[in-house]
């Protein structure tokens, strides 16, 4: 007897959070990033802020970082809070930070200060690697190199350990994979969503 299978519907807030997010959902790394465009009549910060209701309770936060007031697209944060207040609390972290021009405080007053360089400067802060979990090392390599030299490339460009970086891109993508096949399948994102 075959297993039915759900055909994957066209893109949807939904399934970019299962998908894209998946190594976040999955506890395997404390931040993802993506951007929704909403159809039209949808409301993009509404389903935002719909998930991280549902999210909250397993220790998962979902934020609208930015929204272009043109077309309604939406820069999204998945991210586990208790996982990036450590991540950013580090005094190397902090001293990256300042020297970015980041006034000190709590990961939402980091968080805060982000989302207003997404909203308001004409460079993009290359900087918010460090809140998606990437080396620090990395983080400031592309922005000595402009982005160029790289030694790998995968969920970011990497400057130090290829081979270790490879390795982790490998585990999300394999996350990805898997989370992808189950939603797919039917299993509420929800369930996948590893409880902190």
């Amino acid at each position: 007897m075959q297993q039915s299978r759900v055909i994957p519907s066209p893109r949807s807030f939904a399934c970019d959070l299962a998908t894209l997010c998946a190594p976040t959902l999955a506890g395997l790394k404390p931040a993802s990033l993506f951007r929704y465009q909403p159809a039209p009549g949808q409301d993009a910060a509404a389903m935002a802020a719909a998930w991280h209701a549902a999210l909250s309770p397993r220790g998962v936060t979902v934020r609208v970082l930015r929204q272009c007031p043109r077309t309604g697209a939406v820069l999204v944060y998945v991210y586990r809070p208790a996982r990036v207040a450590r991540l950013l609390a580090a005094p190397h972290m902090l001293d990256f930070l300042a020297g970015e021009g980041y006034t000190p405080g709590t990961a939402d007053e980091l968080l805060d200060q982000l989302a207003e360089r997404l909203c308001c400067e004409g460079d993009f802060p290359h900087e918010i690697g460090v809140f998606l979990g990437y080396p620090l090392a990395d983080v400031i390599g592309f922005i000595q190199n402009r982005g160029k030299n790289f030694t790998a490339c995968g969920y970011w460009k990497v400057y130090t350990d290829p081979t270790a970086a490879q390795a982790e891109f490998d585990r999300y993508k394999k996350c990805e994979r898997i989370y992808a096949r189950c939603y797919y399948n039917g299993t509420p994102i929800r369930r996948l969503t590893v409880a902190a």
